[in-house]
């Protein structure tokens, strides 16, 4: 346990020396990819939160999700590419390929759908070369371009007023 802290810890000042070099939204046109980084020891509504984004005008092959989950279980299967606490070293080095392929990928939005801060979660989205980055706004300012206040079991608020802004902001 001891040993989790630390490393929550460690990551957590690495990430905050990173903080310093966030660059302003780039994005001038529409948004047709959409990355999803799910915290689901908190939301578990994974399928009903794409559907709304599906009803709202995302096409769903353009949604690409990956999810955290604080403990995996040794024979347990997902059916989105899932992650946890062991799959980020003590420099905040990630350790599975899709994680990586995921942060790599040039989203036009990127979703941070967990409104607790948890290091792990937070380097993704630091790291992620998603042009327009939206999130709670219990999480760190810094990370996201658009924060949206409210809490993670309102899926439905938060697409509805996330969908409102990208109209006001002509993203869509």
């Amino acid at each position: 346990m001891f040993i989790k802290y630390i490393k929550e810890i460690s990551l957590k000042k690495i990430l905050k020396r990173s903080l310093h070099n966030v660059k302003p939204s780039s994005l001038t046109t529409p948004i047709q990819t959409l990355g999803l980084v799910v915290d689901e020891s908190y939301f578990s509504d994974k399928e009903q939160l794409i559907q709304e984004l599906v009803a709202c005008g995302i096409k769903e092959n353009n949604i690409k999700m990956i999810v955290f989950r604080d403990k995996i279980k040794k024979n347990e299967t997902f059916s989105q590419p899932t992650f946890s606490n062991n799959d980020v070293s003590w420099k905040g080095d990630l350790k599975q390929i899709f994680v990586t392929d995921f942060i790599n990928t040039p989203f036009d939005m990127l979703i941070s759908y967990y409104d607790t801060e948890k290091a792990p979660l937070l380097l993704i989205t630091n790291q992620s070369k998603a042009l327009f980055k939206v999130g709670f706004s219990t999480v760190d300012k810094r990370l996201n371009h658009l924060m949206i206040n409210t809490n993670a079991e309102n899926h439905k608020v938060f697409v509805h007023e996330l969908f409102r802004y990208l109209k006001i902001l002509n993203k869509i």
